[in-house]
């Protein structure tokens, strides 16, 4: 671990630390610890607050509290402490950090796979990753913010759509798995081994079966919409047979279970909560259901607090080789298949 790490971020106000904050061995992020954490309202952005360097509201830099003695400042020290004011003016908060904030959808999370491969990343850099797991749609807007240093998504519109904005300037193809229609055993809908997944929605639609929808703009979200529209129809109002959960997939798949009705997950989530469920994969292996994961650097243009050397470190680590047969051996073990399916290098069609 870096000594930096162990360092309190310096309270600026005095001039002692204003300079220990010029020193690009600071460490001025969130004031929190780098943890795990999933937004507990989905609909709210998160905004992370990167600096926990500030001034103390009223008051200008040396300046002493209302009631208490003004000394004669001494050249050299005022010499000392506008170099350490422009040095901390010039050299961006992200860039002294090593610390990197990663924006993600839930199922990388839910599945494992984060907390299988990022301690090697940490352990090889000497990086630390804080993990902000929320929908797809959300950890895409966190990053157009500035409020991630990277992005791991399954929302190819969306991204593309940023990308060609500019905010991010580069998008590489990780991996792949699927998305499931699941359900109870005995099927009310009769969906059970359609190969069409629009048409597997238009039938739950029409037998009025319960479906649950994460209604959270993540990824899976968003590909549920992509099917209805494919299936002509609009997406239904919230109900006693459309339940909108605005939740990660976990929970979305416990209500499905708990309502017996249907709902569209990615497998690795399913796979590894299905000790836990009663629902079971009903429509699979429709191409629409193929569901890809990329790795997206922001614009430090559009984003100039960014940690743009931790934000490429953890791209390219994503993407490496080494880190690619550890994506595709994860899961084997436990499930006999692959979770997800490695890409990297590959035709990006999406």
């Amino acid at each position: 671990m870096p000594a930096a790490e162990s360092r309190q971020p310096p309270r600026l106000g005095t001039e002692s630390a204003l300079l220990e904050a010029a020193d690009p061995g600071a460490v001025p992020r969130g004031s929190k610890e780098p943890t795990d954490w999933c937004l507990a309202d989905p609909g709210a952005v998160p905004r992370v607050d990167r600096s926990e360097a500030r001034l103390t509201p009223g008051r200008r830099p040396g300046v002493p509290a209302r009631g208490q003695p003004r000394s004669r400042p001494r050249l050299a020290p005022a010499v000392r402490l506008a170099a350490a004011l422009l040095a901390l003016a010039a050299t961006p908060l992200a860039a002294q950090s090593r610390v990197i904030l990663l924006a993600t959808t839930t199922s990388t999370r839910d599945a494992g796979l984060l907390d299988s491969i990022l301690p090697l990343f940490e352990r090889q850099t000497g990086y630390r990753v804080k993990v902000v797991a929320v929908g797809s749609g959300q950890a895409l807007a966190l990053g157009r913010r500035g409020d991630a240093d990277v992005v791991l998504a399954h929302a190819p519109e969306a991204e593309r759509v940023l990308a060609d904005s500019g905010y991010y300037v580069a998008r590489r193809l990780v991996m792949h798995n699927e998305f499931l229609i699941v359900g109870p055993a005995d099927d009310p809908a009769g969906v059970r081994g359609m190969s069409d997944a629009a048409a597997a929605l238009r039938q739950i639609a029409e037998r009025h079966a319960v479906f649950v929808s994460r209604g959270d703009e993540s990824g899976t979200h968003k590909r549920e919409k992509e099917l209805w529209k494919k299936a002509g129809l609009a997406i239904p109002a919230p109900g006693p047979s459309y339940v909108e959960m605005g939740q990660g997939m976990g929970e979305t798949l416990q209500a499905a279970d708990e309502k017996r009705g249907y709902a569209l997950t990615d497998i690795a989530t399913y796979l590894t909560w299905r000790s836990k469920l009663h629902v079971i994969p009903l429509v699979e292996g429709d191409p629409a259901l193929f569901n890809v994961y990329h790795v997206l650097e922001l614009n430090p243009r559009t984003s100039p607090r960014i940690n743009v050397a931790g934000g490429k470190a953890l791209a390219d680590f994503f993407v490496a080789p080494a880190t690619q047969a550890l994506i595709g051996a994860f899961g084997k073990a436990r499930f006999g298949r692959s979770l997800f399916l490695p890409d990297a290098g590959k035709p990006d069609p999406w």
